[in-house]
C-alpha cells in the first residue's frame, strides 16, 4: 500500500459517513439540498437571536420557532413515502433517515430552550414536565423520538432485525399524535397551525390505511383521501372553536368560504391533496398501445 493511498483511506471512510454522500463517498444533490434545508431554521433561528429579533421575550419565541419546525419536520418524514409512491421518486427514500434524525434534534432543541425559559433551573423544569399534562405528553413523545433515533442505524437494523425494527418504527405514528396534542395544548388560543397539522396526519395516516387495505389508492382515490381529510379538518376546528366561543357551528362553516380571511386549515389540506392526485396523475404508467395489430389467423404467412 502506498504513502498516497493510506492518506486518501481516511479522507474517503470520512466522506462516506456525511449526511451528503452514499455509501461510496460519492455526493447526492438531493441529499446536499435536503440537509441544508433541513439546518436552515435553526442557522435563521441563530441569525435572528444575534440580532435582536425575536422580541421582548426572545426564550420564549425561540422555544415556540423550534416546538414549530419539531412537528413540521415530523409530518415531513411521515410524508417521504407516500410522495415516493406516488411520484414514483425512488431516490426519496434515501433522505427519510436524514429527516427522521432532525426531527429529534429540533425536538431536543425545543426542550433546551424551554429549560433556558426556566433559567436552566433543572429542578423546576422537571417539576414543570411532571405537573402540567401537556409538557408530560410532549417529554414522552421526545423519548420515543429518541429511541427512534437511536435505532435509526443500519448497525441497529442488523441488531434488531428487520421485523423487529420496523414494529419499534411504527411508533413513530402514536408519537406524531403525541406531538400534536402537545403542540395542540400548548396553543392555548389560536389553534389554526395545530388543526392544519392534524389535517395533514389524518390524510398521512388515511393514505397508509387504504395502502394496507386496498393497495396503492390511483389518482381518484388520492381526491376523495383529500376531501375526506379535509372535511374532518374542518369538523374537527369547528368541534374546537366551538368549545371555546359561543358562536353556533353553523356561522363556523359560512367563515370557511370566507376568503377574505384567508384559506382555514381545511382548504390547504384540500389543496395540498389535490395536488398530489394530479402529480399521480401525471405520473402513473401509461399503458402501452400496440400500434401493429395481429393478422387474423388465417392471414398468417
Amino acid at each position: 500500500m502506498t504513502s498516497a493511498s493510506i492518506r486518501r483511506k481516511p479522507d474517503w471512510l470520512l466522506s462516506r459517513h456525511l449526511p451528503w454522500t452514499d455509501r461510496t463517498g460519492r455526493l447526492i444533490c438531493l441529499k446536499l439540498g435536503v440537509f441544508l434545508a433541513l439546518l436552515a431554521p435553526a442557522l435563521l433561528l441563530l441569525f435572528d437571536s444575534a440580532a435582536d429579533a425575536l422580541g421582548a421575550r426572545p426564550w420564549e419565541a425561540a422555544t415556540h420557532r423550534a416546538g414549530w419546525w419539531s412537528v413540521t419536520f415530523l409530518m415531513l418524514s411521515l410524508a417521504v413515502t407516500p410522495v415516493r409512491r406516488i411520484l414514483r421518486w425512488g431516490e426519496l427514500m434515501t433522505v427519510r433517515r436524514m429527516i427522521g434524525v432532525t426531527v429529534f434534534l429540533a425536538a431536543m432543541l425545543h426542550l433546551t430552550l424551554y429549560a433556558g425559559m426556566q433559567s436552566w433551573n433543572l429542578p423546576k423544569l422537571a417539576s414543570e414536565i411532571a405537573l402540567r399534562i401537556y409538557l408530560t405528553i410532549g417529554f414522552v413523545a421526545l423519548l420515543g423520538l429518541g429511541a427512534l433515533a437511536a435505532t435509526s442505524t443500519d448497525g441497529m437494523v442488523r441488531r434488531l432485525g428487520g421485523r423487529r425494527w420496523r414494529i419499534l418504527h411504527q411508533l413513530v405514528y402514536p408519537i406524531a399524535l403525541l406531538a400534536l396534542v402537545h403542540f395542540f395544548l400548548q396553543s392555548k388560543n389560536d389553534v389554526t397551525e395545530p388543526i392544519l397539522f392534524a389535517g395533514f396526519f389524518a390524510w398521512l395516516m388515511g393514505y397508509r390505511l387504504w395502502h394496507w387495505r386496498f393497495g396503492p389508492p390511483a389518482p381518484s382515490g388520492l381526491a376523495i383521501l383529500a376531501l375526506a381529510a379535509a372535511i374532518s379538518t374542518a369538523a374537527g376546528e369547528i368541534a374546537c372553536l366551538s368549545l371555546k366561543y359561543p358562536v353556533t357551528p353553523w356561522v363556523m362553516l359560512k367563515a370557511h368560504f370566507d376568503f377574505g380571511a384567508g384559506l382555514r386549515p381545511a382548504w390547504w389540506v384540500v389543496l395540498v391533496g389535490s395536488a398530489l392526485a394530479v402529480a399521480a396523475e401525471i405520473r402513473r404508467p401509461k399503458a402501452r398501445l400496440d400500434l401493429e395489430p395481429a393478422l387474423p389467423p388465417d392471414s398468417r404467412p
